[in-house]
C-alpha cells in the first residue's frame, strides 16, 4: 500500500504535504521479508534484489524534486549464521524481538554476535534523474536501480557504505526544490520521508540461509543462467 513515515504532513510544505509512494514488488519484498532478507554487499559494489521501486503520487506536477535514498542501522548489533541454539528456533533473548521467528530454519538461525562495529560512512543516493519535474515522477515507476552496496570503507565511487552482518533500513526521501532564495530556512519543511518495514536486510557477503538463494535464484531475471544450468545445492 502507500506508505509514509514521521510526523506526517503537518508542518511540511504544500509541495510535499500530499506526497505518497507504494513500494512495488511488494509482495516479492514480504516473500523475502518472511525468510529474513539478505542482501550481498561487495568491495566493487553490488546492486539490490529485489530493486528498491516505487510508484508516486500527489507531488506538484510543476514543481522540482529531488528523490534520494538512504540506508539506516535497525539496532546496535551484528549478527552470525549459526547453530547456537538447538534447533529450538531464535533465542528471542538474544535475537532482537522485531525479527520473526520464522528466522530459524531447522537449526540454524540469525544470533546476535556483540555490538556492531562502528557505523559505515553515511552516504546518501540521489536518483539521477533528479531534480526533475513532479509530473516527470509520477509517470513511470521510479528505479533505484542503479544503486549498489559495498562494505569497502574507502569507496571512491559513491555507493552505499555498509557493515556485513548488520541489519539495515531503506529509507525513501521526497525534496521539494524551493526556489525562495532563503530556501534553507525551510528546509526541514521541503522534504518527506518513507519507509518500508518489508524492506529491511541483513547486509552479507555471501548468501547465509540457503532459502534466500533459491529465492534469488527463481525470482531474479538475472539469475536465468542459475536456473537453466540447475546448479547443484
Amino acid at each position: 500500500g502507500w506508505a509514509g513515515e514521521g510526523p506526517g504532513a503537518s508542518g511540511k510544505n504544500r509541495h510535499v504535504c500530499h506526497a505518497a509512494a507504494r513500494l512495488e514488488m511488494s509482495s516479492l519484498w514480504e516473500e523475502f521479508s518472511r525468510l529474513g532478507t539478505e542482501m550481498i554487499v561487495t568491495k566493487a559494489g553490488r546492486r539490490m534484489f529485489p530493486t528498491f521501486q516505487v510508484k508516486l503520487s500527489g507531488l506538484d506536477p510543476l514543481a522540482d524534486y529531488v528523490l534520494l535514498m538512504d540506508f539506516i542501522p535497525l539496532d546496535d548489533k551484528r549478527y552470525r549464521w549459526g547453530w547456537g541454539n538447538g534447533g529450538r528456533g531464535p533465542d528471542l533473548g538474544v535475537l532482537n524481538s522485531s525479527l520473526p521467528c520464522r528466522y530459524a530454519f531447522h537449526s540454524s538461525s540469525w544470533l546476535a554476535a556483540g555490538r556492531a562495529e562502528p557505523a559505515a560512512p553515511g552516504r546518501v543516493h540521489f536518483h539521477p534523474d533528479s531534480p526533475a519535474k513532479g509530473a516527470q515522477w509520477m509517470r513511470q515507476i521510479v528505479s533505484f536501480d542503479k544503486l549498489k552496496l559495498t562494505n569497502n570503507l574507502l569507496d571512491d565511487n559513491g555507493h552505499i557504505i555498509l557493515n556485513s552482518m548488520h541489519r539495515y533500513q531503506p529509507r525513501f526521501h521526497i525534496i521539494f526544490v524551493d526556489p525562495r532564495r532563503d530556501s534553507e530556512r525551510f528546509a526541514h519543511q521541503n522534504f518527506k520521508s518513507f519507509s518500508f518495514p518489508e524492506t529491511q536486510f541483513m547486509a552479507v557477503t555471501a548468501y547465509q540461509n540457503h532459502r534466500i538463494t533459491q529465492l534469488k535464484i527463481a525470482s531474479n531475471p538475472f539469475a536465468k543462467g542459475f536456473r537453466d544450468g540447475d546448479p547443484k545445492p
